[in-house]
């Protein structure tokens, strides 16, 4: 792919090397609106999971910048350069796969090839469909945006570091089990969180949370007026949204608590 035609103020902007150079307008074509919604969850999610396991979560919700304080293509967020890369190399990869694998079935409302016959160079054969091909893609455009698995070190190593990994996991294991506790040891009574007691009492008693108007319901309780009122349900939502944060703070805390209180102290050595 060249980039001759750009102005040279902009080139240098522009990534050397571009995912999926060979695709072709005919791959592009196959993209559904489908596919790339897909892709970009799969990629914000796969992006938001690393990021949670090597401790680098951003307060804004963004993937970490990766390289150099910027993103491949600018983004502030990286999943959305992961996501671009993604779709390139999803719609080469599928045109691979169309062209060199057996049809495995038929979708039966469109008659188009839904799966494929996929051999391996060095596995059993298995069917492929556009999930798992854009899951592939995800994973390929993460590890060049600097998301891929991390390589072991010669830290890594260590006694010290397995023994930190080990309590890494045992601490994931045993507050996945333990989040029912931490959330009701944060709430309490729930006097602490008024309007979203009052949020979940409405939602628990309806049978579709989608025409309840559960906003609507909690703000004319809680400040009267007209039922539907903009100005209402914009102070309800705000002071949800505070209340919220309060009670997230409040259960970090409590799991920070719980994961430090057994940890080894450091002890200076008596003279």
């Amino acid at each position: 792919m060249s980039h001759s035609f750009v102005s040279p103020v902009f080139s240098r902007d522009i990534p050397s090397a571009v995912a999926g150079e060979a695709v072709t307008a005919e791959d592009m074509a196959r993209v559904t609106d489908a596919d790339w919604s897909a892709i970009v969850v799969h990629a914000r999610r796969y992006c938001w999971k690393v990021d949670a396991s090597q401790s680098r979560k951003r307060a804004d919700g963004s993937a970490t910048i990766a390289r150099d304080g910027q993103g491949t293509y600018g983004h502030d967020d990286v999943s959305d350069d992961v996501a671009q890369d993604a779709v390139l190399i999803y719609a080469r990869r599928l045109g691979v796969i169309i062209r060199s694998c057996v049809v495995a079935s038929v979708d039966v409302a469109t008659r188009e090839p839904d799966r494929w016959q996929y051999q391996p160079q060095d596995g059993e054969m298995f069917l492929a469909d556009r999930a798992l091909i854009r899951k592939w893609a995800v994973q390929a455009a993460a590890r060049r945006n600097g998301y891929g698995a991390p390589k072991p070190t010669s830290e890594g190593t260590t006694p010290e570091a397995a023994e930190q990994r080990a309590r890494h996991l045992a601490s994931v294991t045993y507050f996945a089990a333990m989040s029912e506790v931490v959330f009701a040891s944060a709430w309490g009574d729930g006097s602490d969180f008024p309007t979203l007691r009052r949020i979940m009492d409405v939602a628990n008693c309806a049978d579709d949370l989608g025409r309840a108007g559960v906003f609507s319901t909690v703000a004319q309780q809680t400040y009267g007026g007209k039922y539907g009122s903009r100005r209402v349900m914009i102070k309800t939502r705000d002071a949800a949204r505070a209340e919220a944060r309060e009670l997230s703070a409040r259960c970090d805390a409590i799991r920070d608590d719980l994961a430090h209180r057994d940890r080894p102290t450091k002890r200076t050595p008596e003279h």
